[in-house]
């Protein structure tokens, strides 16, 4: 089993229980941070949707939403908790051009290999329209590896901004660190990132 397809069979194995531990996670600066940079209304890509939380959110705010999961199981739970079409995607899939005026990752693309994250990120770019915004946050450190039954790539601002001078297509990210937002994970910290498209 590849480190995609791993990743994948934890998440529709543990969907249900991923959902009710994420579900009702305050995001809620994070979002406004990232509503900030974009016109109202907007066409905004939920990229690793999970539990939908934050496609509800913006679409209860008014924003137009396009939500998708790579995890079939994830994607009948979004879906019925948002009441808009979630689709099954891988984030290699992405093939949207001039689309978006924000992609919000959170907590998504971090389960790529660097390699990989790069090629995506650049498929992300080529959806944005010009001067749209991505959002995305990685867990905090140096670790890259399967942990708990799934893929990480973990960042810090320093190999952060290593690996970003590679991203041509998009802007240096503007970078905050928070603490989890889950109960009991307080102590785990996130490396979050909003970079605009060239």
């Amino acid at each position: 089993m590849g480190r995609q397809d791993e990743t994948l069979d934890f998440y529709e194995k543990n969907a249900e229980s991923f959902t009710s531990g994420t579900v009702l996670a305050d995001m809620n600066d994070a979002r406004s941070r990232f509503l900030s940079r974009l016109p109202f209304p907007a066409r905004i890509l939920d990229f690793g949707c999970g539990s939908g939380r934050d496609t509800k959110a913006f679409l209860e705010a008014g924003y137009a939403v396009d939500a998708v999961d790579g995890s079939p199981k994830l994607c009948a739970l979004a879906s019925e908790y948002t009441g808009i079409p979630v689709r099954q995607m891988l984030f290699e899939e992405l093939a949207a051009e001039n689309t978006y005026d924000g992609i919000w990752a959170c907590a998504s693309i971090l389960h790529l290999p660097k390699e990989e994250l790069r090629q995506v990120l650049k498929k992300i770019s080529a959806a944005l329209k010009p001067g749209g915004t991505l959002y995305t946050s990685f867990k905090y450190g140096t670790f890259e590896g399967v942990r708990g039954g799934r893929y990480f790539t973990y960042f810090t601002e320093e190999t952060l901004a290593d690996f970003w001078e590679e991203i041509q297509e998009l802007m240096s990210p503007e970078t905050w660190i928070t603490q989890d937002v889950r109960p009991g994970r307080e102590k785990e910290e996130w490396l979050n990132l909003l970079a605009g498209r060239r």
